[in-house]
């Protein structure tokens, strides 16, 4: 393992926050996490089939974020576990785990009171610390990938992209029935996206606020990440 501390080689260490104990015990039961996050996709999928049924067929992709994200960090580490690691899938997945392991926090807790009298207090308090759990499983992805700037790049479009569909250019109309407004296709809310939250800024503005906050925190850990690697190589 690479020094720490005043040398110069040393990797970023405040890119790689998770314990080395830790994330050793993770990837030595590689199996159970990849079964825990399937899992935890079944059960995002189920929780968002009243979205699914008001969203047109070709923009689904963009619906299931935290099940898409899970499935992208098992097929990651299942990968891994086989043999046949995939950069690009592992830098997918760190995107999508920290971005939506942080976002939904953020808008639980900021729409607290309407999530707990919608999904109650235990709903509510898996809902953060399962995400959380994402955040904790990215940042150990570095074990497994180079985060090489092209795999960077990939994951920087496509979360880009979703973030645009999401909150600033709707694609296509998305749904009639007054559940989803003709509007981006972002998660619903715990509280009606017109709700104005303090002075002017409505809910959906707070929410498109910490989704841009997050995807530009992880194209900046990301790149991070890759320089710690650069730093490690022998000679630099």
């Amino acid at each position: 393992m690479a020094s720490t501390g005043s040398d110069s080689n040393a990797p970023l260490r405040w890119t790689t926050p998770v314990p080395r104990a830790i994330e050793t015990i993770g990837l030595r039961f590689v199996w159970a996490v990849v079964a825990v996050n399937l899992a935890g996709t079944a059960f995002g999928f189920w929780f968002y089939r009243h979205q699914f049924a008001e969203t047109p067929t070709v923009m689904l992709p963009f619906v299931p974020d935290s099940p898409g994200a899970t499935l992208l960090i098992a097929l990651a580490l299942a990968l891994w576990a086989l043999g046949r690691p995939s950069e690009y899938v592992a830098v997918l997945a760190f995107f999508g785990n920290l971005i939506l392991g942080l976002w939904t926090p953020f808008v639980l807790v900021v729409f607290s009171d309407a999530s707990v009298a919608q999904s109650g207090l235990a709903m509510h308090t898996f809902m953060i610390v399962s995400h959380l759990g994402m955040v904790l499983q990215a940042l150990v992805l570095h074990r497994i990938a180079a985060f090489r700037l092209r795999a960077i790049a990939v994951a920087t479009a496509w979360y880009t992209l979703n973030l645009t569909v999401d909150y600033f250019y709707p694609v296509v109309g998305a749904g009639e029935s007054g559940l989803l407004p003709a509007t981006p296709h972002h998660t619903l809310l715990p509280v009606t996206r017109e709700s104005v939250v303090a002075g002017t800024t409505t809910a959906f503005q707070i929410a498109a606020l910490g989704a841009v906050l997050t995807t530009v925190l992880a194209v900046f850990l990301a790149t991070s990440i890759r320089i710690g690697k650069l730093r490690e190589r022998p000679g630099r």
